[in-house]
């Protein structure tokens, strides 16, 4: 099949860490990676945010076009609504060219926005994740909020209009249904994890052997719960904390957030035992995961959450609050703990009780380490979600197959 993707404020090519740049870029490159790997032609959309873009990068198995829709710079993704019409556009006639695709998958709602707009013109299927909903941001976050006056109407109405809606976790399906999202619209495929880079054997990064240390790790912001993880730190004596995470030009002096976190690990007397190590590099995240104890995942609400799958396929268990895809991801009792969010006490015994219980970590480890592999493989994963696309292009694709056989 062909495939167009669209995320069009999350590159596939972008650096991790930053404040838009997080689990919904790595899932574009990983799904798009792996689905070339099966046999199909990706082609990936993102807004132009860099005039030195080339119009069209190929280096990594598939294509990635960037599209001229808005100024050529960095905005926040709050403020890129009024350029989809424009994105729209430029995609539909792309599309009119030489490369037609088979289906569309958009990931995120502007993206959704563009993809029906495009695939309406050209008579394409579309099919939609959300990676986060703004009902429940808006639920969370209240005042906090930034995102667009409308963006919970639309979400709801293009629930309705694609053609298949793809949901990461049970917690997700619920939440769409009271939206009003058919459920014959849904689809429930998690995310993924590369299991040949993230598995338990191989090296560690250094750390002192006499001290247990507890891994947290993303983009610094509040809703992650890293504040409540070093008022945690109290309860759990000895360990250290490290946060992987930061901007992507490691300039953590300048982030106001890293800022904040040190000033409330000083009064939390646990300065000592605090450390940010600012962003890593894909590539390193395995050595980090593996030189932890625990990872630690205590965010407010979370819509799959990657990190905790990295870190079991690494063979680490976790202890993470009981939100949204980690509900699903990690078993509790088997592959970690779980705890309600928004609770440092619970959180800090939580993890007491697991550094300072070997059989229990050890057995936890294992299980992660399986359960990561045997559920949660891209390769698994690309198929799943293939399997959505030809249901919903089956007559499409006959189409469009016969009518490249007759160009050629």
């Amino acid at each position: 099949m062909r495939i167009a993707m669209i995320s069009e404020h999350a590159s596939p090519l972008s650096a991790l860490g930053g404040v838009d740049a997080g689990g919904q870029n790595a899932h574009v490159a990983a799904l798009a990676a792996a689905l070339v790997e099966q046999g199909h032609e990706v082609r990936v959309y993102t807004r132009r945010d860099d005039p030195a873009s080339p119009p069209v990068d190929g280096t990594h198995g598939f294509d990635v076009v960037h599209v001229p829709a808005g100024p050529a710079m960095t905005l926040a993704k709050d403020d890129l609504l009024p350029y989809m019409g424009e994105f729209a556009e430029w995609i539909a006639a792309d599309w009119r060219g030489t490369w037609s695709p088979d289906v569309v998958h958009a990931h995120f709602w502007m993206s959704g926005l563009a993809a029906v707009t495009a695939a309406r013109a050209c008579d394409v299927p579309v099919v939609l994740t959300y990676h986060a909903l703004g009902s429940v941001k808006r639920r969370h976050q209240g005042v906090a909020d930034t995102s667009p006056e409308h963006r919970i109407s639309y979400e709801c109405q293009l629930g309705r209009v694609v053609d298949r809606v793809v949901a990461q976790c049970r917690d997700e399906v619920r939440e769409l249904r009271l939206m009003g999202v058919p459920r014959g619209q849904l689809a429930l495929v998690p995310s993924g994890v590369d299991t040949t880079l993230f598995r338990p054997d191989g090296s560690a990064e250094p750390r002192d052997p006499d001290r247990p240390r507890v891994l947290t790790v993303g983009r610094l912001v509040a809703r992650k719960g890293y504040e409540d993880l070093v008022r945690a730190m109290p309860a759990v004596p000895g360990a250290e904390l490290v946060i992987v995470g930061g901007p992507p030009d490691g300039r953590l002096d300048d982030d106001p957030y890293a800022r904040r976190l040190r000033a409330l690990a000083e009064r939390c007397r646990v300065a000592d035992r605090v450390r940010l190590a600012g962003a890593v590099a894909a590539a390193d995240m395995p050595r980090w995961y593996r030189s932890a104890d625990v990872l630690a995942a205590a965010p407010w609400y979370e819509p799959f959450g990657l990190t905790p799958l990295e870190a079991m396929a690494c063979g680490v268990p976790v202890v993470g609050t009981a939100v949204g895809g980690l509900t699903d991801t990690v078993v509790d009792g088997v592959t970690g703990d779980l705890v309600p969010a928004r609770e440092p006490r619970e959180l800090g015994l939580a993890l007491r009780r697991l550094l300072g219980d070997d059989v229990r970590r050890v057995s936890y480890a294992s299980a992660a380490a399986e359960r990561a592999a045997r559920s949660y493989s891209w390769r698994r994963v690309a198929t799943r979600i293939a399997a959505v696309y030809a249901s919903v292009a089956g007559p499409h694709l006959t189409s469009t197959e016969s009518h490249r056989e007759a160009v050629v």
